[in-house]
């Protein structure tokens, strides 16, 4: 409400206006504000009642007239795309979010005392945008009253997100983690920002903090409100990985970097099923009922590709082909599958990873949770599958003993280039188990958990005009050890280079067809050389036609 007691004059400029556009004049000060882009403000002799705007402090030769000389340039970008939302001045957010944070601070403490227990997240946010927009109210009377033009309704309200994105979201980052067109967001410093949306390249923004201390601080608060175990970022503990609100992933670096290095991924495909990853062009519709019956028949599968090739998306999809009052346990570093919520699967037992605190005990950072300390517990939730988001360490080992004695239909990621090093990097990993672990180990270990891989692979032409491709492009079926030790590989869907399709169409038979059978798979369906695509990938370079 305007005119409100909550502070009797605000720390900050009252008469700077905090949107785009430059302020007619010298700014009027009424309290202490940071310095920004050389202003220095003078002293203010106390004020009882309202705040008062007061003359104008000289400027030095050459410094700006007040914070908004220099509005910011962060294009403002809601969830319907729009650019024309007012820009918000990130100094004058930043000085009312001190304002709220110290109030909401006094609130909480004396709603703990009196209630015995800390108040809830959600309450919270309530009470810290009651105080944000009495905090804006006064902010506005107080230019209306120095200028005698009132701000509008909305560069009211866009100035409240963007207080209220700072003290409960991602400051200055949350436009573009609520653009849904936005797949990637690279940080290289507070001033090195870029984006790729879907289907265009890399392209560079607009900075998301004033410094990069700045940014260190955005990313440690993000780390406080993760609510997922002890996670932060500091000398001590120079890497953060976190999930975002919606499901987005983060990986930031400090310390060990120049500067603050962030990588930030969202998965578009949030819910999709194999009918859906169809309809998305990932594989047709023979290989999606393939994949269907090898999960009814509790087939062990692991889904392979390099980065941001759609892995999670796939998993995800054929999770859903699972019963729905199965029993199963995901183990993940981050929430990113979140088949606990989705709502197919009624029993669902979801692990999250923790990291340690930054102290080591006995070689270990005191705190931590592996996704291989999971497991063991995992064993005795009385689970029918389990599902580790990505497999990415020594936690193969006893992920594949996992799919060796279990009931079958466990699923995991792994990175891997291409379908034909997947064997060698599991090996790999599995050596990074122990040193008891051998190669010949790894490749039994290998050949008696896994029955098939599907590979997942991106083509991108956004550089030549085209847009990316992702498909799967190959699925292998494990029938063993082969002659030379090694677990044997049989393609059953494959590219048909001479076709010019790059996609998985039917290959060869799986041994296990009888097994699918029974599951419903319509043997028929593999008889077909092309699958069931209509043409072959139309691409800008390669390709052909039938």
């Amino acid at each position: 409400m305007r005119g409100s007691p909550l502070h009797q004059r605000p720390s900050a400029d009252p008469a700077a206006l905090p949107w785009a556009g430059p302020v007619t004049g010298p700014a009027p000060v009424t309290g202490p504000v940071a310095p920004a882009h050389g202003y220095q403000p003078g002293p203010v002799a106390p004020q009882p009642g309202p705040a008062q705007p007061v003359a104008p402090q000289p400027v030095p030769p050459g410094a700006a007239a007040g914070p908004t000389a220099v509005p910011s340039q962060l294009p403002s970008l809601d969830l319907r795309g729009s650019a024309t939302r007012p820009v918000v001045d990130p100094q004058v957010a930043r000085e009312l979010k001190r304002q709220v944070a110290a109030e909401l601070h006094q609130q909480i403490t004396r709603l703990t005392l009196s209630s015995g227990s800390e108040p809830d997240r959600a309450t919270r946010r309530q009470r810290g945008r009651a105080l944000i927009e009495e905090a804006v109210a006064r902010w506005s009377d107080a230019y209306a009253q120095t200028h005698g033009i009132p701000p509008t309704r909305d560069q009211d309200r866009a100035l409240a997100e963007a207080v209220f994105d700072l003290l409960f979201r991602a400051g200055r980052l949350q436009p573009y983690l609520d653009d849904p067109e936005i797949e990637n967001i690279l940080i290289n410093g507070c001033d090195d920002v870029w984006v790729s949306k879907v289907h265009q390249p890399l392209r560079q923004v607009p900075p998301v903090a004033d410094s990069d201390a700045e940014l260190v601080e955005l990313l440690q608060d993000l780390a406080r409100q993760h609510g997922g175990g002890e996670r932060s970022l500091s000398t001590a503990s120079p890497t953060l990985a976190l999930r975002l609100e919606g499901g987005m992933r983060l990986q930031a670096l400090t310390e060990v970097t120049p500067r603050p290095y962030v990588a930030i991924r969202r998965h578009r495909v949030a819910s999709a099923t194999l009918p859906e990853m169809v309809e998305l062009g990932t594989l047709d519709a023979t290989l999606a009922a393939f994949l269907a019956a090898a999960i009814r028949a509790r087939k062990n599968v692991m889904i392979t590709g390099t980065q941001g090739v759609g892995k999670t998306s796939l998993l995800r999809a054929m999770a859903a082909e699972i019963p729905p009052d199965e029993r199963i346990g995901t183990l993940e570093s981050e929430f990113e599958l979140w088949l606990h919520t989705l709502g197919h699967l009624r029993q669902v037992v979801p692990m999250e990873a923790r990291e340690g605190n930054g102290e080591r005990v006995e070689g270990r950072l005191a705190g931590e949770l592996t996704l291989g300390d999971l497991i063991p517990a995992a064993l005795r939730m009385t689970l029918s599958r389990i599902i580790v988001g990505e497999v990415r360490s020594g936690e193969v080992v006893p992920m594949l003993r996992v799919m060796t004695n279990g009931e079958g239909g466990s699923m995991c990621t792994l990175h891997a280039r291409g379908p034909h090093m997947v064997v060698d990097r599991i090996a790999e990993l599995c050596l990074e188990y122990g040193s008891h672990m051998t190669d010949s180990l790894a490749y039994r270990l290998t050949a008696n958990a896994l029955d098939l891989i599907v590979h997942v692979t991106m083509v991108d032409e956004t550089a030549v005009g085209g847009r990316r491709h992702r498909f799967v492009s190959h699925v292998l079926e494990v029938t063993g050890l082969g002659e030379s030790g090694r677990p044997a590989l049989n393609t059953v869907f494959g590219p048909r280079p001479d076709l010019g399709e790059p996609r998985a169409v039917p290959h060869t038979p799986p041994q296990c067809l009888d097994d699918l059978r029974r599951a419903g798979f319509d043997a028929s369906l593999l008889g077909s050389r092309y699958g069931s695509w209509a043409t072959p990938l139309q691409l800008r370079i390669g390709g052909g036609t039938r």
